[in-house]
């Protein structure tokens, strides 16, 4: 359906495609942002799977990145205009730039995710063969390129970077601004009233209590059938602020809302060791990477962005049904190696050096793995990460003018709670070695008790 475009978005004589979703409703997209839409590059993430092998133990979980990059544009839309309802911008035209920027980095931060999403990224080649010319000179390029690597590869791309040029008051680097720190901005862009807006709206796209995560967790807990991900998000958006100070603007959250973020960061860690880390997907995961690694393999994830784009779910299923490996096979059919044994705790109470040495004397072929769920990864044992800037949090007390503000790690003591990681460890043998493993630990415990 299409319907004349609301005033407040900038855009005249021009028209909103409506997109029907089963988690926001009715999402509305420009007709400029269409144009980014239909990219190939974007059109990609419709044939990859959000959750990797999750539609093994989870049927229901075959939804793409796609339709997840849409819901995070609608929701940074509306974080957007929650967070600046009340700001008076100095630039006619900064409200509207910086609402547009912002959605579109939303759209476009995930497009270098690679087949089943982060189950193959253990398979990306060294970063600098990626060609990026625009992150900073602190970024190292001495480590394995990433999906965030490849995303601004793609934003790099001139393909789509004059598209952006050519329909955005701004460019694809602006973009890729938002989605890494890394990337260096030289312009005043992101300046209105002398202060920096870039903080705020990275945060809206990647921070504590971003929309990536308000989207793929209700989208995955509703796709899976698992509950853990229902999280009050239209309380959390209708609470986030903007909140100016050093020079820059930062995202914040209005203190009526803490404990719905609480909730929110706990259904995310739930969601992780029962849904992300499930005993089925993990095995699968463990088999690409024998099959991957292994001689035989020819399937390799080019650093060519142009070439890069039909690596996807498709052309991966079309390798492993092609291939004559054990592993592939194992996984083209659905054979995995069986659980024989599972241990949850800290990473310090998990180990399975006796369980590994038992069938390694016992000459049982065997894969261990170990997943490892931590509330934060911006907010680590306390310690806040580097180029994580904070989120802070307002109070407003009744029959007081002024207000309160700290931070999230002073406004609440979920991080402290939920210090410690938590590990599930598992082994795993053949369905030819299930029963003689199964008895060996069986002594092993007895003898251990």
């Amino acid at each position: 359906m299409l319907a004349v475009i609301s005033p407040y978005l900038g855009f005249r004589e021009e028209r909103l495609l409506e997109v029907r979703d089963p988690i926001h409703g009715a999402m509305r997209i420009s007709a400029e942002e269409t144009r980014v839409v239909d990219h190939p590059f974007v059109q990609r993430l419709r044939n990859i799977f959000s959750t990797g092998f999750s539609y093994l133990p989870f049927p229901g979980a075959t939804h793409s990145r796609y339709s997840h990059s849409l819901g995070v544009m609608h929701l940074a839309g509306k974080a957007f205009d929650s967070a600046f309802e009340d700001w008076r911008f100095k630039e006619p035209d900064a409200r509207q730039r910086f609402r547009s920027v912002v959605r579109l980095a939303a759209l476009c931060h995930d497009l270098g995710h690679s087949p089943f999403s982060h189950c193959t990224e253990f398979a990306m080649p060294a970063l600098d063969t990626l060609g990026l010319s625009w992150y900073n000179n602190d970024a190292s390029t001495a480590r394995r390129a990433t999906h965030e690597d490849y995303t601004i590869g793609f934003l790099q791309h001139e393909s789509l970077a004059s598209l952006i040029a050519a329909h955005f008051p701004f460019s694809s680097r602006h973009v890729a601004a938002l989605i890494s720190w890394d990337v260096d901005i030289h312009d005043s862009f992101f300046v209105d009233n002398g202060l920096n807006h870039r903080e705020i709206l990275s945060q809206i796209i990647s921070s504590e209590m971003d929309v990536d995560r308000l989207d793929y967790l209700v989208r995955d807990s509703y796709y899976s059938g698992a509950r853990y991900g229902q999280v009050d998000v239209g309380w959390l958006l209708t609470n986030m602020e903007a909140y100016a100070h050093d020079g820059r603007v930062s995202l914040a959250l209005d203190s009526k809302a803490i404990y719905a973020f609480d909730d929110f960061m706990i259904a995310r860690h739930h969601m992780f060791l029962m849904v992300y880390f499930h005993h089925k997907s993990v095995v699968y995961e463990e088999l690409m990477k024998r099959w991957v690694t292994s001689d035989a393999c020819d399937w390799v994830l080019p650093a060519d962005m142009e070439e890069y784009m039909f690596w996807d779910d498709s052309s991966l299923q079309v390798h492993l049904r092609h291939s004559t490996n054990e592993w592939a096979r194992r996984i083209v059919e659905r054979r995995p190696y069986r659980r024989v044994y599972e241990a949850h705790g800290t990473p310090d109470e998990v180990d399975l050096t006796d369980e590994v040495a038992l069938l390694q004397e016992a000459g049982i072929d065997y894969i261990a793995a170990g997943s490892t769920g931590k509330l934060s990864r911006y907010n680590v044992f306390g310690q806040k990460r580097d180029k994580a800037p904070r989120i802070h949090v307002i109070s407003r007390d009744r029959g007081h003018a002024s207000a309160t503000v700290t931070t999230l790690d002073g406004a609440t003591q979920v991080f402290q709670r939920y210090a410690d990681a938590r590990r599930l460890a598992r082994v795993y043998v053949s369905d030819n070695d299930e029963e003689k493993a199964r008895a060996l630990f069986a002594v092993f415990c007895g003898r251990q008790e």
